[in-house]
């Protein structure tokens, strides 16, 4: 298995429901394939794909359906974060054993006000249970969601008692100062990935890897292009474009927005089902948000 670290722009691929809840593989597995051919890799299991909504088993069964596949495993970065430590281990282990030791860890949210020396045993004794050398952990920095934040103080013990294993981190703070401290704390090859295009070219510029956005499930091509052309001339108008239809999609509740953009482009209105407890746009919300898409003139190619 390489040990290269993941770079570039990566969806946190929304997870289809059908009718009565149950995840839909195989629109999933259509839908990462189309991902992958826009130019971006996938974070399955993040949070708009609603991961903390899905079971270990359902997780399991669509990382093996879209391996299965033929998905490229080095191209996928599974959201394996829990508050068991138990099912953290599991389900990091698994995604490994089946060639994704890439993942995305969020720290055991539920209890607050955790000290440095837990969030440090929890992540260290997950790297000791899963013993997989290959194993590359990107953690999952989203206070405002987990209120529970990586601080430096722990991440910096991490790289230093697990050189290797610790890969990077997803920085969804919202802060461009808290990104730009991530990239400049000074770990060797440490990817720091922000967690909105808004602040791409910079994370960019700075030294950072790339984005993990939800909005990269229906802008994908456009975030993978200003990746690879940040050092051009046209960067400043491409990061332009990215924000102006990002703003669209924070009018309303993310996940719901995102996936009834996906609806209206599929012309499927099963794509626009959360699973409980998220609720879809309501018909205004759909509605503005159809009107603002076709005033910028934005329309997917599903």
């Amino acid at each position: 298995m390489s040990r290269d670290r993941l770079d570039g722009a990566l969806a946190p691929v929304i997870t289809p429901f059908n009718e009565n809840h149950h995840p839909d593989g195989e629109r999933f597995i259509r839908f990462c394939h189309w991902l992958l051919g826009q130019g971006v890799k996938l974070a399955v299991f993040g949070t708009t794909s609603e991961a903390n909504s899905l079971s270990l088993a359902e997780k399991s069964a669509l990382l093996e359906q879209l391996l299965e596949s033929g998905a490229d495993p080095n191209h996928i970065m599974p959201g394996t974060g829990l508050c068991s430590l138990s099912e953290t281990v599991e389900l990091t282990a698994r995604a490994a054993a089946l060639g994704c030791p890439r993942v995305l860890l969020l720290p055991p949210f539920y209890y607050k006000n955790l000290s440095e020396d837990g969030l440090f045993g929890y992540t260290a004794e997950v790297i000791e249970r899963v013993g997989n050398e290959d194993l590359q952990i990107y953690l999952y920095h989203f206070p405002a969601m987990s209120r529970t934040p990586w601080p430096m103080a722990v991440i910096d013990r991490l790289v230093k008692a697990c050189p290797g294993a610790i890969a990077g981190i997803k920085d969804s703070s919202g802060q461009w100062e808290q990104t730009a401290a991530f990239i400049h704390a000074g770990w060797d090859d440490f990817r720091v990935f922000c967690g909105s295009e808004r602040f791409l070219l910079q994370t960019l510029r700075a030294g950072g890897a790339g984005c993990i956005s939800a909005t990269a499930n229906i802008n994908p091509a456009p975030i993978a292009a200003l990746c690879a052309n940040w050092r051009q001339e046209q960067a400043g108008q491409l990061q332009a474009d990215l924000i102006r239809i990002r703003e669209l999609f924070e009018a309303a509740p993310m996940v719901a927005s995102v996936k009834a953009a996906i609806a209206i482009a599929a012309n499927d209105k099963t794509w626009a089902n959360p699973r409980p407890p998220l609720v879809p746009l309501s018909n205004t919300q759909s509605a503005t948000l159809r009107n603002g898409l076709e005033t910028i003139d934005f329309g997917l190619c599903l």
